[in-house]
């Protein structure tokens, strides 16, 4: 099979506040507003290299409207539509803003997916222009904003069949994943349409409500500028809800906190590359430090939250054994593994 997909795009994200949310996004995530249209706020981060990054959307919830990749091709484009309907999904052929001819669909876990693969490249005004040819603009004036878009990750109901799915279909590679100590049960798994440690991950989710999303990620070039970000973030009264510290899988070095709309926002930067092309994914355990590193601090429960809010019943509610429902709820709670 013919590479379909190259990388993360974009992500489109619904908030009931949108001009506080993408206030939020200018002045302290770092991101520039580049376009309004249909009451759709496009912004970008300084080092992407496309006309957008994020696209905000007004909506009841805080949540996902779609997950966007780039395909390696037009073919791949058509041939990615065709093994999409050849799975027994129907999507949807329109006419995207700066990206063209595009293709979205709603995968078998709830989740909008959109394939393009015309782009409208970013062309910085003279001032913004950078002096390093490479650079689409001049880096962000605020501290420890975000050079590009980096990865998402949702929740599924099952995280195994979510993986399964991803990878005959559209040809992503199973990097990882993340098992509990106390039973054979998959919480977390990643994969990756190129030689990161992931662009798109997937967390259990045990409510009843489909097409849920944890987070989702921006790079930074350094460490120090995601302590930097944090110490700025800190002081401007924007808590920070996990790290800094470092995951076990794919060892990038971590910091979550939330926007305005409660949607939780990560920064994540080093880790490695692998470029293994017949790579068979490892399998972790929280005890091993596959979300913590140094296995020195606990998770805190509100990262198990995804968004939208859901009501429905909890992985713990529905007949598992009472010795593994604390490992479910939160596997990275206990202080000493990660």
């Amino acid at each position: 099979m013919i590479k379909l997909l190259s990388h993360l795009s974009f992500v489109s994200i619904t908030t009931p506040d949108v001009e506080a949310s993408v206030e939020f996004y200018k002045t302290q995530v770092g991101l520039t507003e580049v376009a309004r249209e249909d009451d759709r706020v496009y912004l970008r981060c300084w080092g992407d290299y496309y006309s957008y990054s994020v696209v905000v959307v007004e909506g009841p919830e805080p949540g996902l409207e779609t997950m966007a990749w780039r395909t390696s091709s037009a073919e791949a484009l058509e041939e990615a539509a065709k093994r999409v309907e050849a799975a027994g999904i129907q999507g949807e052929w329109f006419d995207g803003y700066k990206i063209g001819r595009a293709y979205r669909f709603t995968g078998p876990q709830g989740h909008e997916m959109t394939l393009h693969w015309d782009v409208e490249r970013h062309q910085a005004a003279a001032a913004e222009a950078s002096i390093y040819p490479d650079r689409p603009e001049k880096r962000s004036k605020v501290a420890g904003a975000p050079r590009q878009l980096d990865h998402v990750t949702i929740a599924a109901s099952d995280v195994d069949a979510f993986v399964k799915w991803y990878v005959d279909v559209l040809g992503f590679r199973f990097m990882a994943r993340t098992v509990l100590d106390e039973a054979p049960i998959s919480v977390f798994s990643v994969l990756t349409t190129n030689e990161k440690s992931h662009d798109l991950g997937v967390v259990l989710d045990g409510s009843s409500r489909a097409g849920r999303i944890n987070h989702y990620a921006f790079w930074v070039d350094t460490r120090e500028e995601l302590l930097i970000a944090a110490d700025t973030l800190m002081e401007n009264g924007v808590p920070m809800e996990y790290g800094p510290n470092i995951h076990g899988i794919g060892e990038q070095t971590f910091l979550y906190y939330r926007e305005p709309s409660s949607l939780r926002i990560e920064l994540n930067t080093g880790g490695y590359r692998n470029y293994v092309p017949d790579w068979e994914a490892r399998t972790w355990k929280p005890s091993l430090g596959s979300n913590n590193f140094y296995r020195n601090g606990a998770m805190p429960m509100s990262m198990t939250e995804s968004f939208p809010p859901a009501d429905g019943p909890s992985a713990t509610e529905e007949g598992v054994p009472d010795e593994i429902k604390d490992a479910l709820l939160n596997p990275y709670a206990k202080h000493g593994q990660g």
